[in-house]
């Protein structure tokens, strides 16, 4: 029988398993029988080698070659067979000999001759020999059979070595993958008491995404208090609040800072790590994150501002340096020199930051320094303003680098970025985080709105707070009802549903006609709990939609305070409730995205919400995009021409 044939004849062999890639029919010669020959210990005609040894492929003797190879690691283990192993000799087994490599020259001794002494690793048909000549007369194939051991010995370690590659990348991958998590601080979303629930998804299955953004003062670690001054401060305050909103179909964000300095109702809190409780309070904003975390801060924006929050990402001070450092920092502008310093009027503080008038790119302690910078910058609104500058500006040095064309520094980021960055439980893995920040990819600056919260003086301390101004409800509203902050993208009529990121599902049945579907309207005015109710509300719409043929409406008996305006419909009625409640909300042009299925609905349900105190046509109170109170201070992403205005205590002659 022939090197690769398994049983009578040669012919039909069954490939080995252990050898990776490897095909024995390659390397028959032909189809010409040998004589039988009396197979060597361990052989067995037309069986397939037997289960792995311990150190190599296969136990001792089931090897396509016999003998005694010591296996796969050299030196260890019994006869491996077809994967080479030093023979006690320096054979290898495949082949007979004490002195070869097992492959062409299993027959040479220790001189390089071709008189091996009695090797044990000899094809099947050719029993052991004694010293001094070659067993069965000559090598049958002679230059030939070296030949084919070569092309057979390349392809082995070809395949052994692809497959080691293979298994050595999955390897590396799933270990940077542990590295990163390992890397991840992470909390309970929410600590806090809050009436704010989730949305379900719209009418296309999809939602918008609201994340708090959060830059804590904390003066916890030694680092942090090196690059915060300020030794007599503890704990963690709030120093950036912000709410990133990404649309529902991802075509625009929005970013709306709330300035620290705000006075409103903190909720109770617990803190998740010590299980604390602190009791509510009405005081600035900056202080709920150390009376229970950053859960405690986005229940207590929940409650300001009706809108739910999907997640929270923090970062300190330390992490705002190692971020700006990685990122190659961020450009912005000053219309004068600054230099933010404790002067006679202000005796504390100061960030430290100095620039010449101008344009600069700042990153490291120096960015810090630009996002801390108050005093300089007017206010805290002034405050804000500088952080939105900076952010956009990173976001669009980001966007002009395609980082997937660099592993290395995208892997450095996302490295730095896992070590900066604490994150709510629901997306502390890096797989979530990455497929976050793929969201975000795709949205163009110019569809990037940043803007402030619109507030007034604090009659308890103007110099001092701020109170959301009426304005600040157009803001929130837009955030609720998912309306874009800028005007650059494609206009859609009243009612219609935004443009899914996913394919359509199918259309669906049609609604059945008006007067065949029952409708509850609830007057949900009140907009929370303790809060008068707009009278009439409910039989106002329940008329317009008589009016409307919807003859089956009619208002309920109960009222359901409600910051907003929704339709639902009975979640067993499926595609056709949905169709029907489309229809509802049309006639009163409300958004298709308002339209949801509820499990405890009896029948179509229009809730008419705090956000709809007057008229019958819902549209007309919605801001159209665009329609940001000139208040906010909006600025677009794409805007790189504004520069920081400076107090003039604060300018110099640089």
């Amino acid at each position: 029988m022939r090197d690769g044939g398994m049983g009578g004849g040669g012919q039909g062999a069954v490939p080995n398993p252990g050898d990776l890639g490897w095909d024995d029919g390659v390397y028959q010669d032909g189809p010409q029988p040998y004589p039988p020959q009396q197979p060597a210990p361990g052989w067995q005609h037309g069986q397939v080698p037997g289960p792995r040894g311990p150190y190599g492929a296969y136990g001792p003797g089931q090897g396509h070659a016999p003998g005694q190879a010591p296996g796969h690691i050299p030196g260890q283990g019994p006869g491996q067979g077809r994967i080479p192993g030093r023979t006690p000799g320096g054979g290898d087994g495949y082949d007979r000999g004490n002195g070869g490599d097992g492959y062409d020259d299993g027959y040479r001794g220790p001189d390089g001759d071709d008189d091996g002494a009695g090797g044990h690793g000899g094809t099947p048909e050719e029993a052991p020999a004694g010293p001094g000549h070659r067993a069965g007369g000559h090598r049958r194939g002679g230059p030939r059979r070296k030949q084919r051991s070569r092309r057979r010995k390349v392809l082995r370690w070809t395949a052994i070595g692809l497959a080691v590659a293979v298994l050595g990348t999955a390897g590396a991958a799933y270990g940077y993958y542990e590295y990163l998590a390992g890397k991840i601080r992470k909390g309970e979303r929410i600590s806090g008491k809050t009436t704010v629930k989730k949305p379900k998804a719209n009418a296309n299955g999809t939602s918008a995404m609201n994340i708090m953004i959060l830059g804590s003062d904390s003066r916890l670690s030694d680092e942090d208090k090196k690059l915060g001054g300020a030794a007599d401060s503890s704990g963690a305050r709030a120093d950036v609040i912000m709410i990133a909103h990404l649309s529902a179909d991802r075509s625009n964000m929005s970013v709306v800072s709330i300035p620290r300095d705000t006075r409103v109702n903190i909720p109770e809190c617990e803190d998740p790590k010590t299980h604390q409780k602190y009791p509510p309070v009405n005081t600035i904003i900056n202080a709920s994150l150390g009376r229970g975390g950053p859960g405690c801060t986005l229940a207590t924006v929940q409650n300001l501002t009706n809108v739910y929050i999907d997640h929270w990402l923090t970062i300190d001070f330390g992490g705002v340096v190692k971020m700006a450092d990685v990122l190659g920092g961020a450009e912005v502008c000053v219309q004068h020199s600054v230099w933010d310093r404790p002067t006679r009027y202000i005796k504390h503080g100061g960030s430290g930051l100095k620039l010449t008038k101008g344009k600069h790119v700042i990153k490291g302690k120096q960015a810090l320094q630009w996002l801390r910078t108050r005093d300089a910058f007017g206010s805290d609104a002034g405050r804000a303003e500088a952080q939105h500058m900076y952010m956009s500006s990173l976001i669009r040095t980001l966007r002009s680098q395609n980082l997937f064309t660099n592993p290395g520094r995208l892997n450095k980021i996302a490295s730095t970025a896992m070590e900066a960055f604490a994150v709510s439980d629901e997306i502390g893995t890096p797989k979530k985080l990455y497929d976050l920040g793929m969201e975000l990819k795709s949205i163009p600056p110019n569809r990037m709105t940043m803007l402030t919260m619109p507030h007034i003086a604090d009659p308890e301390a103007p110099n001092a707070h701020y109170l959301p101004a009426p304005d600040a409800g157009t803001v929130w509203s837009l955030l609720r009802n998912d309306v874009a902050m800028d005007a650059n993208g494609k206009a859609k009529a009243p009612g219609t549903a935004s443009a899914s990121p996913k394919p359509s599902a199918p259309s669906g049945p049609p609604a059945a006609a008006p007067a065949s579907i029952t409708v509850s309207v609830v007057n949900g005015t009140a907009g929370t709990e303790g809060k008068p109710a707009v009278d009439h509300r409910a039989g106002d719409i329940a008329t317009a939609l008589k009016a409307a043929g919807f003859t089956q409406a009619a208002p309920s008996q109960h009222a359901v305070p409600s910051p907003g305006t929704s339709v639902v419909y009975p979640a067993g009625d499926g595609d056709q409730g949905k169709a029907d409640a489309t229809s509802v909300a049309k006639a009163l042009k409300i958004p298709v995205s308002n339209v949801k299925p509820s499990a405890s609905a009896q029948a179509v349900t229009v809730t008419v919400g705090a956000d709809w105190t007057k008229g019958t046509d819902y549209s007309a109170t919605l801001p159209k995009a665009g329609g940001v109170p000139g208040s906010a201070d909006a600025v677009n992403g794409a805007d790189d021409s504004k520069c920081m205005p400076i107090q003039p205590i604060y300018r110099w002659a640089g």
